[in-house]
């Protein structure tokens, strides 16, 4: 690929907070930034040089981005991988449209892993009632998912047994997904993820190993230092990471989440860990490293597009990341009221990350809080404090 000079345009399908923060870092690496995003008050399209409100597949939408930008890329996987094929006939595209489209599917995701060797949850696709009364017991209690359009716990149900497991299949049969995949639930003893960047010429960096917690389906807290975990089990799982990405050719920024597991009978089948899902672009828990590292995980995605050299980021700063959702301005009932922040931003090393969204909901991301200390233990102290003020609950 030819590289590209500060000055030119640069893409991003979707206009929320990814598209936002990607945006700061191509233009604080001096490109222009185009969104292309339906939502006129997108909190990317707000801060970019040129905002397109349309559809993604909005033909002229589509022509237009392609004449003003010189290469394009995604913050998150549900854009159609149409629009980035079309995209594709005429300008570099990070990621592409094929690694896009796998991760739109879980089905097609898990072949993905088990053709790269790397192992999985137990799992099966169901397309039918007849499927549904055909599953194993084996597989429960477990998780029955859509293939397609869940994100942050939606788009799943629990199922303890296989009496339960009709029922579940009618619930999401209502909400028109044609296709689930029941996984079987594994005892956990922590959850990390691989944020990595691969670059035209199959050139691969990557953050700091990240251990993850989550609640309700959707990140709540990311600690990221040295030596979090084992130094063979994070070796396993960057190179599974860069298998999983050199499989799908992807190139720009992919997380790839992994679920270790605790001593017992599915460890000793399946081994330490399992991966569990990826998304092809910059990830929430990778937003520490704006704060922690010397090159943020935006940085590197813009460097892929553009062509530019990849250096491996290097952690300055052991730090906790806190989700902030739209939960925290409706604590006292249905009327918004802005959390705290002077308290928050009086604590040492509290770094305040709000997107610009208009509207809290529940459940929404509306923010993250990354604090950064000299230590891993007063990280977790600092922002143990930082919770307390925000009413987010200790782990």
């Amino acid at each position: 690929m030819t590289r590209l000079k500060p000055g030119v345009t640069l893409g991003v399908l979707g206009g929320g907070q990814l598209g936002r923060m990607w945006s700061h870092a191509a233009q604080a690496l001096g490109f222009r930034t185009a969104v292309l995003d339906p939502d006129s008050h997108s909190p990317a399209g707000l801060i970019s040089h040129l905002h397109v409100c349309a559809d993604y597949l909005d033909a002229d939408a589509l022509s237009q981005m392609a004449a003003q930008c010189q290469a394009i890329t995604t913050e998150f996987e549900n854009v159609p991988a149409e629009a980035l094929r079309q995209l594709g006939l005429t300008l570099p595209c990070a990621p592409g449209a094929e690694p896009v489209s796998v991760a739109q599917d879980r089905a097609r995701e898990k072949a993905h892993f088990v053709q790269c060797g790397v192992p999985v949850a137990p799992h099966q696709v169901l397309h039918s009632a007849a499927d549904v009364s055909a599953v194993p017991a084996s597989l429960l209690p477990g998780v029955l998912k859509t293939t397609r359009l869940g994100y942050d716990g939606k788009g799943q149900v629990r199922v303890a047994s296989l009496v339960d497991l009709p029922a579940a299949w009618a619930q999401l049969q209502t909400q028109g997904n044609a296709v689930c995949i029941l996984e079987k639930h594994l005892p956990l003893a922590a959850e990390c993820s691989v944020v990595l960047a691969r670059g035209f010429d199959g050139e691969m960096v990557h953050l700091p190993l990240q251990v993850n917690l989550h609640r309700d389906g959707i990140l709540a807290v990311t600690e990221v230092f040295e030596h979090a975990l084992p130094t063979e089990t994070e070796q396993q799982a960057l190179h599974a990471a860069y298998e999983v990405a050199r499989g799908l050719n992807h190139v720009g920024v992919l997380c790839v989440e992994f679920f270790l597991l605790q001593d017992g009978p599915e460890r000793d089948a399946l081994g330490p860990w399992v991966v569990n899902e990826i998304a092809p672009r910059p990830h929430n828990s990778g937003h520490h490293s704006i704060d922690s590292c010397d090159v943020s995980q935006f940085e590197l995605q813009v460097r892929c597009m553009a062509g530019l050299p990849l250096v491996p980021p290097r952690l300055h700063s052991p730090s906790v990341m806190l989700n902030l959702l739209g939960d925290l301005w409706l604590s006292h009932g249905v009327q918004m009221v802005e959390p705290p922040w002077a308290k928050v931003l009086a604590l040492p090393g509290a770094h305040l990350h709000l997107y610009g969204k208009t509207e809290a909901r529940r459940g929404r991301k509306m923010g993250h809080l990354t604090i950064t200390a000299a230590h891993a233990n007063e990280a977790r102290e600092v922002a143990l404090q930082a919770a307390a003020i925000l009413g987010i609950a200790a782990w």
